[in-house]
């Protein structure tokens, strides 16, 4: 648990969703169109990063670097 508290796709995810949450919650009026491309972006780093280190994985296990 102690290293998903150190992963910067953890966090982005905690923090889009906050986002999320607070817009509607607390009524920040973030336009709903910023929200989405915020949320776009972050995803696609997520998924980008995740893609990665799969790939770093499966060289790791494949080649031994």
């Amino acid at each position: 648990m102690a290293d998903k508290l150190k992963s910067r796709k953890f966090w982005l995810a905690v923090a889009g969703a906050l986002v999320v949450v607070l817009n509607d919650g607390l009524g920040l009026n973030i336009p709903k169109d910023a929200v989405i491309a915020l949320a776009t972006v972050i995803l696609g780093y997520i998924f980008g990063e995740s893609t990665v280190d799969a790939v770093r994985a499966y060289a790791t296990a494949k080649f031994g670097k």
